[in-house]
């Protein structure tokens, strides 16, 4: 089944003897049972579904977080300055706050870095390092960087400066010489917590060490922090994650975190904090510094407890980002649609030399959104050309980026599955080209780009009793997305544009009441033409969104595609 928008649709295949094994060990319904064998939840999570579990530190006995552990409690028994250097997004910033937060608790000196996206670049180097000495650091932690550092890390033991990394970015040998390397993307026993990002890997050292050297410190206060980052970075709601999150959600209490209160009270929010909130809220704001602005601002934000510097900061990073909604707007208006789906290629590259460096990581998001494909930005900046990789989960980013380093296609670069960035000369980006095209044809035959929803279903499940069903898997998001489905025979009764971007549409079902609806960042789109304009019946794949507000639930249609 094809879309307005040249996608293909497929119903997912499950099997039904799965399916009634579910319901049967579990007394589930069939759509939940449906859903958990559609994701393939483990024992874990389907006990997690009505019952609590506690968030326990896997690394207790781990041989780096061990030595990690005791190269910390010596730096901070013998008075060593340390000095904390995080990447400029929200897994870096989250990480960078833990731990000054920490060392501000005890009182341990200590300093810290963020670097600048155009002037510095992408995480640790000598250069910076060069500069960080200056101020006579006895240990160096990165946090979210490091992972391909190695002339930075041999820059600090040439110094005799001690270095940990915390990191989840791809590592290749051979690995920087830092005293320890915490990443389990390497080669090691704890490779199956390489969905983790690095502020949940800062979390559990800081757990150890508070914890044996029996520090009064409530570490727990700031798992807001660790659920931020693993929402913004992106990293699967499975597993741990998943047991992260509903912990989180249940016990965090905003009024006690002046970051999260002020931006709450900024923007007129009285709800209890969700996943969207995190994703879609606060998380832009936090990487708003980082795309448009000065890099310390959001672990300043983060960091502080000063009532009238966090709502100093979050007027100006909320200024920020929405200065970067207008550019993305403006950007995503130029882009020719229509032009990139007719060419047809597996991974979408788009090089526009003007877009400022820090949006080319969001707009490669939005291709590869609308697309379904793997979409990588290219721009120039400073002389160089730089380029911004998002992409699908049939396809791993991060371990091509390591490929086109190693044959010198570009200069640098790094990253995780989904995301990664990279350093590239202009006479190399036709050879970038065909080297990606050529690599995806190898590792998927699927030329075209197939998409699934989970069933069709009746225009009669649009209510309330069928969504709370739904939602007894929430919290949804990578791993575990709200589920899709397939709806016929609706009309479009009432459309309008919001705020530039979405579309609004009121649906009306053959039988039933009519429901609301939202595709966003569908202006301009095929998709949105059709919602905008079309007068007969349409079939669409879409979400059934439980909304709350003011603790009254409304439901609401997130529309995927459109069919004719």
């Amino acid at each position: 089944m094809i879309s307005v928008s040249g996608k293909k649709w497929t119903e997912k295949i499950i099997n039904k003897n799965s399916v009634d094994k579910i319901k049967q060990d579990f007394g589930f319904s069939e759509i939940l049972a449906k859903l958990i064998v559609s994701r393939k939840f483990n024992k874990t999570e389907i006990f997690n579904i009505y019952n609590d579990l506690e968030i326990t530190n896997k690394f207790l006995n781990n041989k780096d977080y061990i030595l990690a552990f005791k190269i910390l409690t010596n730096s901070i028994k013998n008075k060593e300055k340390i000095c904390i250097l995080g990447d400029y997004d929200v897994d870096g910033c989250s990480s960078t706050s833990l731990l000054v937060r920490f060392f501000k608790f005890i009182k341990h000196p200590h300093f810290y870095y963020i670097p600048d996206r155009e002037k510095d670049g992408y995480g640790a180097s000598k250069e910076i390092f060069k500069r960080l000495i200056l101020k006579q650091p006895q240990l160096v932690i990165m946090v979210d960087c490091g992972s391909t550092s190695n002339e930075a890390v041999s820059f600090l033991n040439d110094n005799k400066i001690k270095s940990i990394i915390i990191d989840h970015h791809e590592i290749n040998k051979p690995y920087p010489k830092s005293d320890v390397i915490i990443n389990p993307k390497k080669n090691n026993d704890y490779r199956e917590y390489d969905y983790l990002c690095s502020t949940t890997l800062t979390y559990f050292l800081l757990d150890i060490v508070i914890k044996k050297n029996k520090f009064q410190y409530k570490l727990s206060d700031f798992l807001i922090y660790v659920l931020l980052a693993t929402v913004c970075d992106v990293m699967p709601l499975r597993k741990l994650n998943r047991i992260i999150a509903i912990n989180t959600l249940k016990e965090f209490e905003i009024k006690k975190n002046i970051p999260f209160n002020i931006l709450f009270q900024l923007h007129n929010k009285k709800d209890k904090l969700t996943i969207n909130d995190l994703g879609y809220l606060i998380g832009p704001i936090i990487n708003s510094s980082g795309r448009l602005g000065k890099s310390i601002l959001s672990s300043e934000l983060l960091i502080s407890d000063s009532t009238e510097l966090v709502r100093k900061n979050s007027e100006i990073l909320i200024k920020l980002n929405n200065k970067r909604k207008d550019i993305e707007k403006k950007i995503l208006d130029e882009i020719d649609f229509r032009k990139i789906g007719k060419e047809n290629k597996n991974v979408i590259i788009y090089l526009n030399k003007n877009i400022k460096e820090g949006l080319i990581g969001i707009i490669a998001s939005r291709l590869k959104d609308y697309f379904g494909k793997p979409s990588i930005v290219i721009t120039r900046s400073n002389n160089v050309y730089k380029g911004s990789a998002r992409s699908t989960s049939n396809y791993n980013i991060g371990s091509l980026i390591k490929k086109l380093c190693d044959k010198k296609i570009i200069e640098k670069g790094g990253g995780h599955n989904l995301a990664a960035g990279f350093v590239i000369k202009e006479k190399n980006i036709s050879f970038l080209e065909k080297f990606i095209q050529t690599d995806y044809s190898e590792k998927t035959s699927k030329l075209i780009s197939s998409f699934n929803y989970e069933e069709e279903l009746s225009n009669t499940a649009i209510n309330l009793n069928f969504a709370s069903e739904i939602y007894k898997l929430q919290p949804f998001g990578n791993g575990n997305q709200l589920p899709i489905f397939l709806f016929k025979k609706l009309r479009i009764i009432k459309s309008n544009v919001i705020n530039n971007r979405h579309i609004n549409a009121i649906l009306k079902p053959n039988l039933g009441p009519s429901v609301n609806s939202i595709c966003f960042n569908s202006v301009n789109t095929e998709i949105g033409n059709y919602l905008l304009s079309y007068k007969k019946d349409i079939n669409l794949t879409a979400q059934i969104n439980l909304n709350i507000y003011n603790n009254k639930k409304r439901l609401q249609l997130n529309i995927k595609d459109v069919f004719i």
